[in-house]
């Protein structure tokens, strides 16, 4: 099923930049996304897969392999061509077993051939690529306590029915939620290197811009999105760009001081704020072409890399993103 465009999304620029910067930098981590509903939460994270530029895997493997040295040993490839495919955006529903998500034996095999066989999980097939839980804050316990395993360790391990198991598993974790449904354990959130909050357009031209594209992709999308071609590719080319400069991309002590300043104003707990705000300012450096990060990729990127990482302040009544506003401009003034 044809994605709407990314490019074509309306409004909501720090969704779509906290996007963008975990394609160029997958290191960053997650984003989480929380708002209303009907904002383009999910919209915006099944457009990544036509947007970002495709991965060259290994055919037969179930596990997203770029050459054949990466297969693991377990799995067993026929065809092992190498083909470019979309980066792969896969969902992680409601109520998932930690079967669907590990993988576990392949009941058929074992029936038909009495063989002990592995059929892998969600985690093999979002390899390489991004996994989105809609409504992550509603997930039980036990799947979050098993994405926090794996996200730390990149490595999915299945231990059972006398199969030992283990292929790679990393990816970017999207989550989307509305807060007045509940918050996120903090284990969780902290494992998340971007934060956004996306409201409902406030002006009335704004709503009849998102109200006619959506309905123009509604009533002919090959059509609608043929339109949006040169965007898409302009995008694109420019997240290959950002990719390739990443690595000579600069961060000079400076910045070091800047983004440790902030978070020691802010009580951030650890030093994983410093390191996403660091590569968050980085990437969105290589992504407009500069050589270095600056102090304005550290001031338009603080409110995403920190809001979830302040401890409540009974007393300041002020909201997270108030907070973070206001250390950057004690901080970076």
């Amino acid at each position: 099923m044809t994605a709407f465009p990314f490019a074509a999304i309306v409004g909501q620029d720090e969704m779509k930049t906290a996007m963008v910067l975990t394609a160029v930098d997958p290191g960053i981590g997650g984003v989480l996304v929380f708002g209303d509903r009907g904002t383009g939460k999910s919209t915006a994270v099944r457009a990544l897969s036509d947007l970002l530029p495709p991965l060259d895997m290994v055919a037969g493997c179930p596990c997203n392999s770029a050459s054949e040295a990466d297969i693991p040993d377990w799995v067993e490839v026929t065809d092992r061509t190498i083909l470019a495919r979309a980066t792969p955006v896969v969902d992680l529903p409601l109520g998932v077993t930690e079967d669907r998500v590990t993988g576990a034996l392949d009941i058929e095999a074992a029936l038909t051939r009495g063989v002990k066989a592995f059929e892998p999980g969600l985690l093999a097939r979002a390899n390489r690529g991004y996994l989105y839980i809609d409504e992550i804050n509603l997930l039980e316990d036990h799947v979050v306590d098993l994405l926090l395993d794996v996200a730390q360790s990149g490595e999915n391990v299945v231990e059972r029915e006398g199969l030992s198991i283990r292929h790679p598993a990393r990816f970017v974790l999207v989550g989307s939620g509305n807060p007045e449904e509940g918050e996120l354990r903090p284990q969780l959130l902290d494992r998340f290197g971007l934060s956004v909050e996306v409201t409902s357009p406030k002006t009335i031209d704004d709503r009849i811009e998102v109200v006619r594209r959506r309905d123009a992709f509604d009533r002919d999308r090959a059509s609608f999105s043929e339109n949006w071609q040169g965007a898409q590719a302009d995008l694109r080319d420019r997240i290959v760009a950002a990719r390739a400069a990443l690595p000579k991309t600069k961060a000079e002590d400076d910045i070091l001081r800047d983004c440790a300043g902030l978070c020691i104003a802010l009580g951030s707990d650890g030093l994983r704020g410093e390191l996403t705000l660091l590569r968050a300012a980085r990437a969105l450096a290589a992504f407009e072409g500069e050589p270095r990060a600056n102090r304005g990729h550290v001031r338009r990127v603080a409110p995403m890399a920190l809001r979830h990482r302040l401890r409540r302040d009974p007393l300041d009544e002020a909201g997270s993103t108030s907070r973070v506003s206001r250390a950057v401009e004690e901080v970076l003034a």
